[in-house]
């Protein structure tokens, strides 16, 4: 047994003989069963491109990189958000440390340069996400290899350098070219080194399998680069060249999400393609052909469940029929027989055009929609400060409470048992729980707090790494504590109620 789990078992030792208050009240065990916490996904996205949201401008500081990612984690965790979407991957590039790619210019200024003094942003990131009980989801861009805002040159470990037979110039970017095998296989080498390195909780992608359409100068469109791939790969196919294309995305999709599983099963795969799957769908929706111009068959990855999360950007306002909130995710719901969670993503930047109350509308209709609603924010620059009111106005409504995030049942369950639970008196008159987990078992994600006072429960969500808390000098009627596996499932619940003198 390790030297931390024997001190926590003398603590719950003397704790456990040690179950009068400062006060005079001692709490037994009780079978007064806690009402379930709310479960809702609300996430934001952390946009590092063009250094939307962080860091703020390249080339910052260690200490200034540290400082931004602290201030937006607290603001997340102080909004009662759960979850963050950190992009450190926007373009062949790494907001971490890898031997697959180089140092992203959007962190030091310089590609493939690394931060100075060293650090690793993505395990500080996650670490302190979870020290405020929010989830981090690392979120890639698989195909784009250059940005349009990029300014310095390529580095030599960049595979516009090292491999620049997978590159296509398209328009003012370079795209990897997605029916390349070789593609595939860098891609899912990354994601292999991601979720086998750092505790994740996700990986995400967002809209950009083959690019939007570029235009020639006299407006017409430009057809992707990929005439040598479709000679050599894809004519003996026997498909079209559009159905050649979409099979090469999913194939990437089935292959992204199986090695997920084979390397860590907790962590969650999430979407978060275009809104509109084609125009027509629902029958009186207009837009971009998502199916048509980026040859992403969302609808299809979706119903055969080759996410956990499928966050569709659904960027428009409830009313206008062409393209309403409502009725798209209506339309989703629909396409989902195997009852993966539909969070969809919402414009949250446009308040100000929009009013806030348009935001806390569609998070209402996502809860209408779904026993495991969800939703996530583009992007933190909405919720960066209370100027546009959006903020103060979630608080006070949408976000009165925390919220956990939901289960991902169908991925596996670690069938956590009660906790060992007891509580004693602290200094000054204080009082505290400590728990631990059945002995043997393991996995613990967050634990669940929750005490009771003058009839009135609340929530706590804590980190894996938690073994106790304060109570307060007012002893609350009933304290519970419940584990979470990392695939989201709750433990039965340990409980403690309070008896008098």
């Amino acid at each position: 047994m390790p030297p931390s789990a024997r001190r926590l078992g003398r603590l719950l030792a003397l704790l456990t003989l040690s179950l009068v208050s400062a006060r005079g009240a001692s709490y037994t065990p009780s079978s007064l069963v806690p009402p379930p916490p709310a479960r809702e996904f609300r996430g934001v996205w952390v946009a590092s491109v063009s250094n939307i949201n962080w860091p703020s401008k390249p080339g910052l500081s260690t200490a200034e990189q540290q400082a931004e990612l602290l201030a937006i984690l607290d603001r997340a965790a102080a909004l009662r958000l759960n979850a963050v979407l950190l992009q450190v991957r926007p373009a062949c590039d790494a907001l971490y440390p890898s031997k697959l790619e180089p140092w992203s210019e959007y962190l030091t200024g310089q590609q493939g340069r690394a931060p100075s003094p060293a650090w690793d942003p993505l395990a500080f990131a996650i670490a302190e996400a979870h020290r405020r009980g929010l989830e981090l989801h690392a979120w890639l861009n698989p195909y784009r290899a250059r940005h349009s805002s990029a300014k310095g040159a390529s580095a030599a470990g960049h595979l516009s350098q090292s491999k620049p037979d997978l590159v296509r110039p398209y328009g003012k970017q370079l795209w990897l070219d997605p029916g390349d095998p070789r593609t595939q296989d860098h891609l899912l080498a990354v994601i292999k080194d991601l979720v086998r390195r750092y505790d994740l909780d996700g990986i995400h992608f967002d809209d950009y399998f083959y690019p939007y359409r570029e235009l020639a100068a006299d407006g017409s469109e430009l057809d992707f680069p990929d005439d040598a791939t479709w000679k050599k790969h894809g004519q003996r196919t026997g498909l079209s060249r559009e159905d050649w294309r979409r099979r090469n995305v999913d194939t990437f999709m089935q292959r992204a999400q199986a090695v997920i599983r084979a390397e860590q099963p907790g962590v969650k795969f999430g979407l978060s393609p275009f809104g509109i799957w084609r125009p027509g769908y629902p029958a009186q929706v207009r837009g971009l052909d998502a199916y048509e111009k980026l040859y992403a068959d969302s609808r299809k990855w979706l119903i055969n469940g080759w996410c956990d999360y499928f966050t569709p950007q659904l960027y428009w306002p409830i009313e206008p029929p062409a393209q309403s909130f409502t009725a798209l995710l209506a339309w989703w719901q629909q396409q989902n027989p195997r009852n993966r969670h539909v969070w969809p993503g919402m414009n949250s930047v446009k308040v100000g055009t929009w009013k806030p109350a348009e935001i806390q509308n569609q998070i209402a209709a996502a809860r209408r929609a779904s026993s495991a609603p969800g939703h996530a924010h583009w992007s933190y620059s909405a919720l960066k400060t209370d100027a546009n009111g959006l903020a103060p106005a979630l608080l006070a409504s949408s976000y009165a409470t925390r919220a956990v995030v939901p289960a991902c049942p169908w991925n596996g369950n670690d069938r956590l048992g009660k906790p060992r639970l007891a509580t004693a008196e602290g200094s000054s008159g204080s009082r505290r729980v400590a728990w631990s987990l059945t002995a043997g078992q393991r996995h613990v994600r967050q634990w669940i707090l929750q005490t009771r006072t003058n009839g009135v429960w609340r929530t706590q969500i804590l980190p894996a790494g938690a073994t106790s808390a304060a109570l307060g000098t007012v002893a609350p009627s009933h304290v519970a504590v419940t584990a979470l596996d990392r695939f989201g499932n709750a433990s039965p619940a340990a409980v403690l109620e309070q008896r008098g003198p």
